[in-house]
């Protein structure tokens, strides 16, 4: 510990006269620490004469200056004597370890005696400065962050960056709430897109599963093979049935069947052959208060045909290529004829074709509102135009003639969709009109 060594001088302030009875030279001194071994000479640094209330102050700042050396003095102490606690504990338990080892030749420990002291410095002084310099880097680690928080909480925030930050927050809520909104529309589509699917597959199966029976049963209940008739009695997209056969390239056509509607407006689409580039290649339809039209390769025809009134009628229609006659027959009787229907237009081959549904591209994207209504039989396709006594025989059920490209087999029909059905026909005399 250092020792003070210091002369006090008072000043005589009225007489200007020091304590020792010499005259006030107008110098004032002050008291300056130092070791004892050091030099017996005592030098002195004179200071400029001070008024009464810059030497309070002065001296006020020593004291407190003085305050916090001892202060510090007094914690670096209490540090000392808790470092010089621990060792004494550690050199206490090594001397107890003594007892129970075995000193070697030459009376130093053996290889396998460990150093428990090797976790704290050896040295005492080193402690002290290593202390020093961790409570210098906290006490300065404490400003920095006191004036950090000085300087963000006296800052002002301006209203300008505020109001930019608030509408960017609005965009950004605008922009989640519409993906939020886009994302369940999504869902929602994908929903509905999954139970139109499921719908159609199960379609598919339920027809799959009736073609399997038929087979088993080996043409079902019907007394032959043609006495059968197509049944579609809601006005839907997935009715329908599908001939399993295709058309070779015809340049004439004779198309007859039976057909039972009572649907208004319009009984629909009984029949509608597509090809590849050319969805209404043959199609036979009725459609709001228009009468029936023949379409051939999307050129239109309209027929003098009456179905609508809920009984069976043997229809037929006839076509030529050359110069585009037509031939219009109802219950074996003529009863309209026409020329210039996609003159010279030979039907192309390979295409699709459907009973009950009006085909916007081949075999498929059917519309509800052109779908048929009513049954419909023995189906029939000549590559040639029937004479009139042939029909006539067909329609007063005089005799059954077979389409020699078409024929009307219930092996030959395929049905779509729950509610669409293959029955047993009535008797050819119970369909005549007057029956």
């Amino acid at each position: 510990m250092f020792s003070l060594l210091c002369g006090l001088l008072f000043c005589a302030l009225g007489s200007g006269q020091l304590a020792s009875g010499q005259p006030d030279d107008g110098k004032r001194y002050i008291c300056r620490a130092i070791p004892l071994s050091g030099d017996a000479s005592c030098p002195v640094t004179l200071l400029p004469e001070l008024n009464a209330g810059s030497q309070e102050e002065e001296l006020r700042n020593t004291v407190m200056q003085l305050r916090e050396t001892i202060l510090q003095q007094k914690e670096t102490i209490s540090k000392q004597l808790g470092t010089i606690n621990e060792l004494t504990t550690k050199l206490s338990l090594c001397a107890s370890a003594t007892d129970d080892r075995k000193y070697e030749k030459g009376g130093s420990w053996g290889k396998e005696k460990q150093n428990t002291m090797g976790d704290v410095p050896r040295d005492p002084n080193d402690t002290i400065d290593s202390l020093g310099k961790t409570m210098q880097g906290l006490k300065d680690r404490l400003e920095n962050l006191e004036q950090m928080r000085a300087n963000v909480s006296g800052a002002s925030f301006p209203s300008e960056l505020r109001d930019l930050l608030q509408r960017r927050l609005g965009e950004l809520e605008k922009q989640l709430l519409k993906k939020v909104s886009n994302l369940e529309e999504e869902k929602s589509m994908l929903s509905n897109a999954t139970a139109a699917y499921r719908l159609k597959t199960e379609s598919t199966l339920n027809a799959l599963v009736e073609r399997i029976s038929e087979l088993e049963k080996g043409g079902g209940d019907f007394k032959s093979p043609e006495q059968f008739k197509l049944s579609l009695p809601q006005r839907t997209n997935y009715l329908y049935g599908r001939i399993t056969k295709s058309l070779p390239e015809m340049y004439a056509f004779t198309l007859c069947m039976w057909i039972k509607s009572s649907a208004t407006p319009g009984i629909g689409t009984p029949f509608s052959y597509g090809v590849p580039g050319q969805a209404n290649e043959i199609v036979l339809i009725e459609w709001g208060n228009n009468p029936i039209e023949l379409l051939i390769n999307d050129k239109v025809a309209q027929l003098p045909l009456e179905v609508r009134d809920g009984r069976w009628h043997h229809i037929c229609i006839s076509w030529t290529t050359r110069d585009g006659q037509w031939e219009a027959f109802q219950n074996g009787e003529k009863l309209g004829t026409g020329d210039n229907l996609a003159a010279w237009h030979p039907i192309k081959p390979g295409g699709v074709i459907i009973l009950g549904q009006e085909q916007d591209v081949v075999g498929g994207r059917f519309d509800a509102g052109q779908a048929f209504v009513g049954e419909l039989s023995q189906v029939n396709i000549w590559d040639r135009v029937l004479k009139p006594v042939e029909i006539q025989s067909m329609a007063n059920c005089s005799s059954y003639i077979p389409g020699n490209v078409v024929s009307w087999l219930a092996s030959n029909v395929e049905v779509f969709g729950r509610g669409a059905f293959k029955r047993p026909l009535e008797m050819c005399q119970e369909r005549l009109p007057n029956a």
